[in-house]
């Protein structure tokens, strides 16, 4: 729910009713992951998707019944090949739907509201809502904030709250989205709830070093992918707004003190990327020195094999260790026989996203792999936000 906070909260500011069907299980390949959502209006209108269109029309029709009954509920979706109008998944697998009313004057609404316009504002939050439990309780809703402070309830017992919002701080310290089961009264005994926390953190940061114009493609490409990007270079006639008017920052300044700088800021972590494109070892050395050391999800370097053999001898000679040296991604990107600036932007992102989903980076053509990765990847469970 929370991957269509922007719209759901401006929905709520306008006292619109509802629906939102979720997505709180999966088994086997399916499109879309836990907390991916879909909601519609009293009007009709449909935002968001739960499955990629394999069973949105289902969907849809469960989400208008919902608010005519004010109730919520449960359905599942599978794959059938014995019955021509059966609805379910072409790609073989299960997803389970949670639907649930939304209504201007309902319980529970301005909790929503509140957790909505959070994520909406790009800042940290959770929702832990009960997805298998009695069904008076089914859909109850808890807004959680990092620090473990909460508002709204989850009905039964007074210690229910408690427990879940601990669990939903750890959750969204990871910025994972996920379920688990807890004891109605609070406990890990007793009769068993599955909660859905869904989280929602800030955009993961990508900072380009090198203003070249390779590096305006790669900003395009990281904001494709959802990242918050900053272009940073010690060059003030290189480093300009006109020339990348898609980076949310541009800073001139030497790249390992400004990297220094956001270190001691606490500006960076662990879904952080680092891309070195100036290739010049008086940036880069210094840069990388640093860089490798630090908890970050991606340090990849751009230039030639000579110019990476050159940088491994310099790297090592300022004390930069072989486990260090193995983080670091270069030359940069895939084997995508790229060329073009927008070529090989694609070859970094496609490295990147292999790195955080355990991918391969082989043709899935004619591979006994999975196609969806649960999060294999040294960036597992990193970015996940959200979805």
């Amino acid at each position: 729910m929370l991957d269509i906070a922007e719209e759901l909260s401006r929905w709520c500011a306008q006292g619109r009713d509802f629906a939102v069907a979720t997505v709180v299980a999966v088994s086997g390949s399916a499109p879309r992951r836990p907390g991916a959502a879909l909601a519609v209006d009293a009007d009709g209108t449909a935002i968001g998707s739960v499955s990629g269109g394999c069973v949105e029309g289902a969907v849809y029709e469960l989400c208008q019944q919902a608010l005519e009954t004010g109730e919520s509920a449960r359905e599942r979706f599978g794959y059938s090949d014995e019955d021509t109008f059966a609805v379910g998944l072409t790609c073989g697998g299960v997803i389970d739907i949670l639907v649930t009313p939304v209504r201007a004057r309902g319980a529970g609404r301005d909790t929503l509201g509140t957790a909505l316009a959070t994520a909406a504002r790009g800042e940290a939050a959770a929702v832990a809502r009960i997805v298998e439990g009695p069904a008076g309780l089914l859909g109850n809703a808890l807004f959680v904030r990092p620090d473990g402070t909460y508002e709204g309830t989850l009905g039964g017992h007074p210690e229910l709250d408690r427990t879940a919002a601990g669990e939903a701080v750890a959750l969204l310290d990871a910025g994972r989205t996920g379920t688990v089961e807890i004891g109605a009264d609070g406990s890990r005994c007793g009769q068993p709830l599955v909660l859905l926390v869904e989280s929602s953190v800030p955009p993961p940061r990508m900072i380009v070093f090198g203003a070249i114009d390779f590096a305006a493609a790669l900003v395009r490409a990281g904001k494709f992918l959802g990242h918050r990007v900053t272009v940073c270079d010690a060059r003030p006639v290189f480093a300009t707004a006109a020339r990348f008017p898609e980076a949310d920052e541009i800073v001139v300044d030497w790249p390992h003190r400004y990297l220094d700088a956001q270190q001691a800021e606490g500006l960076l972590d662990t879904r952080t990327v680092l891309c070195v494109l100036t290739h010049d070892a008086k940036f880069d050395v210094p840069l990388l020195v640093r860089a490798l050391k630090l908890p970050v999800a991606y340090v990849g370097a751009m230039g030639s094999r000579r110019t990476h053999l050159d940088r491994l001898d310099r790297l090592r000679a300022a004390g930069t260790t072989e486990l260090e040296l193995a983080r670091l991604h270069s030359p940069i990107g895939l084997d995508l026989g790229a060329r073009t600036p927008e070529e090989t932007a694609l070859s970094i992102a496609a490295e990147i996203i292999a790195s955080r989903r355990g991918g391969t980076g082989a043709p899935l053509t004619g591979a006994h792999t999975p196609i969806h990765h649960d999060g294999a990847g040294p960036m597992a469970g990193r970015i996940d936000s959200v979805a």
